[in-house]
């Protein structure tokens, strides 16, 4: 890649300041990169480069640091694009186990994927407010206890146990069972808490003591709603200088990865910095109450399994070359295994 100087520079600025996160100076990019411009022209194109908004000075140094739009400007035209051999061999190796599911070879390479970059990796599951309920079917387990399944159109399957109590018979529970697939079937998913509350008195007209089952199924229905995340690597991401020492950052942190909802809306595609390919990036925010991170994410569908997401989450000053190209090069590697299986 042949780059012109005021590009050169911004380059060695985002790639020193992601492996350092300290302000860099024109000095610290000679001694560094051994570059044969004095200081006063590299200075010269480190204020014009802040003047475009691509750097940012900071109040503690004379060094200056990339913005948002420095970033995006890195990722679309500056980066190498060189996935790392280690991860790609490590990778590799993983579909090679052809005893491996389809659920623990995602997990092995998101486990991968989060300590190469150093980022937390996360597994969405299919928009809910896409999904919509299939069916509910009750197994029986023993004589004072059951299993409630249900099945969305998409085929996640979600499940509930609960106690039964001793005067209820399981013919009532299968006629209350009944009823709720009548109600309920081809109701969005993100609907049905709602509609839930609204059959509890109907409930009632079937099983006099129908507070357990209602109880359980309503616990169901709001992890059908919400548990639709897995999240890899948060220690990786909890030991980057801008979480570590900063309790309050850290706190945003942690709701932001405890919620599925507000992930998604962070890395939607409407709201995205940068997109490439299937990879959209949102870089940053300044949003009130939020944690200042970084989601690179990209839709992924194998198989049978419903249309996931896998997302990078990281400070904002998260290494874009190395996460972008790990991510690319996993999700591709996931789609052809399974194309060939096919």
């Amino acid at each position: 890649m042949t780059l012109n100087r005021r590009d050169q520079i911004l380059k060695y600025i985002v790639e020193h300041f992601v492996k350092t996160a300290q302000p860099v100076g024109s000095k610290t990019l000679i001694e560094e990169y051994h570059l044969k411009y004095s200081s006063a022209t590299i200075r010269n194109e480190m204020y014009a480069l802040e003047q475009l908004g691509f750097l940012e000075k900071t109040h503690s140094s004379s060094g200056r640091i990339p913005s948002a739009e420095g970033y995006r400007f890195y990722c679309e035209y500056l980066r190498d694009r060189n996935v790392d051999d280690e991860f790609k061999i490590m990778v590799e190796d993983i579909f090679k186990e052809k005893s491996k599911s389809i659920d623990e070879i995602i997990r092995s390479s998101c486990q991968i994927l989060s300590h190469m970059t150093n980022l937390a990796s996360v597994v969405l599951g299919p928009d809910v407010n896409q999904e919509k309920l299939a069916s509910i079917q009750l197994i029986p387990l023993s004589e004072t206890s059951a299993s409630a399944v249900f099945v969305t159109n998409q085929g996640f399957v979600q499940n509930r146990t609960f106690v039964i109590d001793s005067n209820i018979s399981m013919d009532d529970l299968k006629s209350c069972l009944n009823l709720l697939n009548e109600r309920l079937k081809g109701t969005p998913i993100c609907n049905l808490l709602d509609k839930m509350e609204a059959l509890k008195p109907v409930l009632s007209d079937y099983i006099v003591n129908h507070d357990v089952l209602y109880k359980a199924l309503m616990e169901a229905f709001i992890r059908f709603a919400n548990d639709r995340l897995t999240l890899y690597g948060q220690n990786e991401l909890f030991n980057q200088p801008e979480f570590a020492s900063n309790a309050d950052s850290m706190k945003k942190l942690i709701r932001l990865l405890d919620s599925p909802k507000d992930l998604k809306n962070r890395g939607d595609n409407s709201q995205s910095d940068y997109k490439e390919g299937n990879i959209v990036i949102h870089i940053g925010t300044n949003v009130e109450d939020s944690p200042d991170v970084s989601i690179i994410s990209t839709k992924f569908k194998i198989s049978d399994i419903p249309e996931g997401t896998i997302a990078l989450v990281g400070p904002k000053r998260m290494d874009y070359d190395k996460a972008l190209s790990a991510l690319e090069f996993l999700v591709k590697q996931l789609q052809e295994h399974y194309k060939k299986e096919e």
